[in-house]
């Protein structure tokens, strides 16, 4: 199988120096590209155990959210439920920003998310049982963690992009860019020593005839 080279290139001096060039560059970015890769691929499974463990409590939360809604249902009534419920003053407030991950964006989530009264709810203790505060309570939570979980697996996301387009950067560097550079300088050097041992002997033939005339 033929080695592949760079198309187009005269093997000159000049054209040799740069090619050397070019790939002691390609060879530090590959360098650099797997330590990027690598780094990468820890943060993710860094982040993935944390995913974990924020579903599980999301998956609490809103499990026990939903047995305290029913267990309120049974006490108050559905129709008495959704009264209340109708007079909760909805509100979530979250800030967005970001942070750099190896040169990756992440979104950073803080939600101003906290144990309200009922009073701060909009309905009153005198016709509400203390299963439905409980529930409202816990559904805040769940919110809560619901924006948490939501950061976590968007930065899992951007990472796992990066991760995979990291590793096809350094694929095409190792087998493709890299090999190509290595065989055109190896072309170069053979074919300018070629020339010069074509040179050597055209001279020596040159002074040969010379001296014979």
């Amino acid at each position: 199988m033929a080695q592949e080279m760079i198309e187009g290139i005269n093997p000159t001096r000049m054209e040799l120096l740069k090619l050397k060039d070019r790939e002691k560059l390609a060879v530090k970015g590959h360098s650099l590209l797997k330590e990027k890769r690598n780094a990468l691929i820890m943060e993710f499974f860094n982040i993935l155990e944390r995913v974990k463990g924020s579903r599980e409590d999301v998956e609490k939360t809103l499990t026990e959210a939903y047995k305290d809604l029913t267990a309120a249902q049974i006490v108050m009534g559905d129709l008495a439920v959704k009264k209340a419920a109708m007079s909760v003053k909805e509100f979530v407030d979250v800030d967005i920003d970001s942070r750099s991950v190896m040169g990756v964006v992440v979104p950073v989530l803080d939600s101003d998310i906290h144990k309200r009264t009922m009073v701060e709810r909009g309905y009153g203790f005198l016709d509400t049982s203390v299963k439905l505060d409980e529930a409202a309570h816990k559904f805040e939570e769940s919110i809560k963690l619901i924006i948490e979980l939501g950061e976590i697996e968007k930065t899992i996301i951007l990472l796992a992009g990066e991760i995979e387009s990291t590793k096809r950067r350094v694929n095409a560097l190792e087998h493709i860019i890299i090999p190509k550079l290595e065989n055109t300088v190896k072309y170069i050097e053979m074919r300018l020593e070629e020339m010069e041992r074509e040179n050597f002997v055209r001279l020596k033939m040159i002074k040969k005839t010379m001296e014979m005339e």
